[in-house]
């Protein structure tokens, strides 16, 4: 447990109720064989987040900061503020509203339908709480916490499931099902998260290198983020497994996070509904305190306000995306407006961001001797082709 620190927000921030959606539609659709998918983007993840973190470690700043002081044409660095807040500022806000009422029909699922109205503002105010006390090592306590249940239900479940291990190793060699881009798109993009980059380099810039070896730090980080999105990729791939078990080859209906819970009791019995229950309220609640933490870095950043979680103008912005989100689950609105806006910025921002992301990391006078090796940037080309492609596809179908 040692080797877990900063990289457990990420797999926080994705393992949210939209991943156990996605996650579950592939398992019941097309069975173990979307798995090659989820491999490719829990590597891709790696791979971009460690580059993060190490332009976190050696140049002091998180990400937005530093596309803010290395863009020096104006008309440029104005065109990556705008999208920045509003892939990940808006983003985080539209969001908001699902990760709340994911957390919510968690509690439902072992309280009772009639106690749904109360949930989502317990929740948010819980929430609150936690990011306006201005504690780092309380909120990471508690979502490494949060991480650790669901790890255990959704783990755990699998193994109650008992896949096919042959069929689920098979699932690793790539191929296409007739009707499966979309789903492989939405797994790899339900992974592959442009805030997570903000957020997890903006934690680590807060760290101060001085007092250790920069290349001990480097070393740690890296371990830290692939054990923590590896852990996160586990989480995903038990429930592709358990949904692929239950549902798959069988007419299920509609399936999506709330129903998975009450499809699973032939299977595993009346206690099933509780255990999923538990699961999708640490999903969902991991996703609501780190949302609005990763709009905070963004937007503060790219603004030039401090992004410290102590900071009152970080509060404010974290608690706006935060009340957002909780007005749209609580009176039951439509956000679709803005979810399409933050969906296409997103598409615009993430390749973006990648490509940039590349570029500083083997700019020698931000980086000095811990530059990108020729080998990073081998790895790094057909990640980058592939965000571009998933981000063109995105933007068509929005269109």
């Amino acid at each position: 447990m040692k080797k877990f620190g900063p990289g457990l927000l990420v797999a926080a921030a994705f393992i949210g109720p939209g991943t156990i959606t996605t996650a579950s539609v592939a398992g019941a659709n097309f069975g173990y064989t979307l798995l090659w998918a989820l491999l490719f983007s829990v590597i891709a993840t790696i791979l971009l987040q460690t580059m993060a973190a190490r332009l976190a470690l050696v140049s002091g700043q998180g990400l937005a900061p530093a596309l803010r002081a290395n863009i020096n044409q104006p008309l440029l660095k104005y065109l990556a503020i705008f999208l920045v807040i509003s892939a990940i500022g808006i983003g985080s806000a539209a969001y908001e509203a699902g990760n709340l009422s994911g957390a919510s029909l968690g509690l439902q699922g072992l309280f009772g339908q009639h106690t749904g109205s109360i949930w989502t503002p317990v929740i948010a105010l819980i929430s609150a709480l936690l990011l306006y006390s201005g504690k780092y090592k309380l909120i990471e306590r508690t979502l490494i916490f949060l991480v650790g249940v669901m790890s255990l239900v959704f783990i755990a479940t699998m193994v109650l499931a008992q896949p096919s291990l042959s069929d689920l190793f098979a699932g690793f060699k790539p191929s296409l099902p007739t009707d499966s881009l979309t789903t492989v798109l939405a797994l790899i993009g339900t992974t592959i998260v442009p805030y997570n980059l903000f957020l997890h380099s903006g934690v680590i810039a807060r760290e101060d290198t001085r007092q250790q070896e920069v290349d001990q730090a480097i070393r740690a980080h890296n371990w830290d983020t692939g054990l923590s999105v590896g852990l996160g990729g586990l989480i995903t791939l038990a429930i592709v497994a358990t949904a692929s078990v239950a549902f798959f080859g069988q007419q299920t209906g509609a399936l999506n996070a709330a129903t998975m819970a009450k499809q699973l009791e032939p299977l595993l019995g009346t206690y099933a509904q509780y255990f999923f229950a538990i699961g999708l309220f640490a999903a969902g609640l991991t996703s609501a305190i780190t949302a609005p933490l990763a709009g905070a870095y963004a937007v503060c950043g790219m603004l030039g306000a401090k992004d410290k979680v102590e900071d009152t103008r970080f509060k404010l912005v974290a608690i706006a995306i935060l009340v957002f989100g909780t007005v749209v689950a609580s009176l039951g609105l439509d956000p679709v407006a803005v979810i399409i806006f933050a969906q296409a910025s997103n598409a615009l921002l993430l390749p973006i961001v990648c490509i940039y992301l590349l570029w500083l990391l083997n700019n020698k006078a931000v980086m000095g001797q811990y530059k990108n090796s020729w080998f990073v940037n081998l790895l790094s080309l057909p990640v980058i082709i592939i965000v571009i492609g998933l981000s063109a596809y995105k933007l068509v179908s929005l269109l």
